[in-house]
């Protein structure tokens, strides 16, 4: 029987635990199910589709913004936001089963 071992490098596992802790909320995975759609969404956009307050949904994006996940790119006064590494859309292949 082969020795039994970690296969995955320390740095990689806590880059991991690092993106899932951020993203272990429902709004965020949309958030991202939303970005992988389109290249790139305004606030106004994706609360229109999340149907939850701007607050809560700005609270939510500043937070995937200083973790990383998304990008910003301002525009007259609409903000809009894209996926930083478009590999964090995996999650959203394992939750529908594509996995």
């Amino acid at each position: 029987m082969d020795k039994l071992k970690v296969r995955v490098d320390q740095k990689k596992l806590e880059r991991a635990a690092y993106v899932l802790k951020c993203l272990a909320h429902p709004v965020r995975i949309s958030i991202i199910d939303l970005l992988e759609q389109r290249e790139r969404l305004s606030v106004s956009q994706l609360q229109e589709v999340l149907q939850v307050e701007q607050s809560l949904l700005s609270h939510h994006l500043t937070n995937m913004r200083d973790k990383g996940l998304v990008e910003t790119q301002r525009e007259g006064k609409n903000v809009y936001y894209s996926l930083s590494n478009a590999a964090v859309t995996t999650i959203i292949s394992c939750i529908h089963g594509k996995l």
